[in-house]
């Protein structure tokens, strides 16, 4: 039986999370409303996250000692990271010592902050379907590795780095320095190594949520989420869909692979596992153990959302992953590089039918820093889409005054 205890009392079940951005702060929700006393992190002050948490912690997290000191000090029950920028090493030495309980285990977290590792488990492991690929320290190790195995056209990406900063695609050996230069200042730590990859000329990438939640029996059971559709500009997320239409033989293959993973990965909660699919050849691309950015779309569509799947996975309740509705998500970007922005248009993007709107309340934007998104539901997947779309083009973010 799971026991919750009352925020702020003796007795509180404490959750801390390391990252609090716009999908943290939607975890947090999530877990305040089943009565978790929560405590957000961030490196800067005011992340969406903290402005809902009980708490709000600003720290380097990065920094092993740093973080000790923080879970020591606040003593949670749960620790959960929401991004790869994290001193991994540090949380599997608190973990071995039974200081705290790391989602969804401390060795995933570090297998998974930078692509090295997931990639290597995936192919070389578990020998599952995935791009060729090399990792280069260097530009010309990049060179020679396109030369001599990877080919053009082929993509670069940072080995660690989210949301698609860094990466690029080089179509031609011309390509290959202004890729380097911008995986360098893309990547989450600048210590100039990369993963370049095979290009798959696949007919759509998916993301496969992946839940594992404990059953009746106390055993951990695995429940996979409809098909997540999206696309992709530089890597970076705009919109996404669900359900995405497939072959069933493409997404059987498409949730052995995810739960091959993540049955290696162990533990509870939510994983984004992104899938190239081509008819129904299936490969594996990238994992995430933490709700996933495309994910935002099951606000619209699920009976419970990404968010509230990882909340009650992560404390030891029941799942429910049945769609609701069809729908869809579109990104709202900030459009201007400045500080306590503000946002015209909103009653007019709520106006579009069946629509709703989150503005994430981050306290500085850039031209294309994620600010909030749309979303939209309707039995038709093309309407939904069109309808998110038009809502977050009405939404216009401006500097004050």
């Amino acid at each position: 039986m799971t026991t919750i205890g009352t925020p702020l009392s003796p007795h509180a079940t404490k959750v801390m999370l390391l990252g609090s951005g716009e999908l943290g702060k939607e975890v947090l929700i999530a877990l305040q409303r089943l009565g978790v006393e929560t405590i957000a992190v961030d490196r800067y002050d005011h992340a969406p996250g903290q402005q809902v948490a009980h708490h709000a912690r600003t720290i380097t997290m990065s920094d092993p000692a740093q973080l000790k000191a923080l879970i020591e000090r606040e003593k949670p029950d749960l620790v959960v990271p929401e991004i790869e920028a994290i001193a991994t090493a540090m949380l599997e030495e608190l973990e071995d010592a039974g200081t705290v309980r790391v989602i969804p285990t401390a060795r995933a977290a570090r297998l998974t902050m930078d692509r090295e590792g997931i990639r290597r488990l995936a192919a070389e492991t578990l020998g599952l379907p995935t791009s060729p690929y090399v990792f280069c320290d260097s530009l010309a190790e990049l060179q020679a590795a396109i030369d001599s195995k990877i080919g053009y056209p082929c993509i670069v990406k940072p080995v660690m780095s989210s949301s698609g900063k860094g990466q690029s695609k080089i179509a031609a050996a011309g390509d290959v320095q202004a890729a380097w230069d911008h995986a360098m200042a893309g990547g989450r730590v600048s210590h100039g190594r990369v993963i370049v990859e095979g290009f798959i000329d696949f007919d759509y990438e998916i993301t496969q949520l992946t839940v594992r939640a404990l059953g009746a029996d106390g055993q951990v059971e695995t429940h996979f989420c409809d098909p997540i559709g999206h696309v992709q500009v530089n890597g970076d997320y705009v919109e996404s869909w669900q359900p995405h239409p497939m072959q069933p033989p493409a997404l059987q293959k498409s949730r052995d692979i995810a739960k091959a993973v993540t049955d290696n990965l162990g533990g509870q909660g939510v994983f984004g596992v992104e899938l190239f699919v081509k008819g129904n050849d299936v490969w594996f691309s990238e994992v995430s153990p933490r709700p996933h950015d495309t994910g935002m779309v099951t606000m619209a569509t699920q009976w419970q959302s990404q968010f509230e799947l990882h909340a009650r996975a992560i404390l030891g309740l029941p799942v429910n992953t049945t769609l609701k509705s069809p729908g869809a998500s579109a990104v709202i970007y900030g459009g201007v590089d400045a500080v306590g922005i503000v946002f015209d248009g909103v009653a007019e993007a709520l106006r579009v039918p069946n629509t709703d709107i989150r503005l994430f309340g981050k306290p500085e934007s850039f031209t294309k820093r994620r600010m909030g998104v749309a979303l939209a539901f309707d039995a038709a997947l093309d309407v939904a889409r069109a309808r998110a779309k038009e809502a977050a083009a009405l939404v216009k973010p401006r500097a004050a005054g």
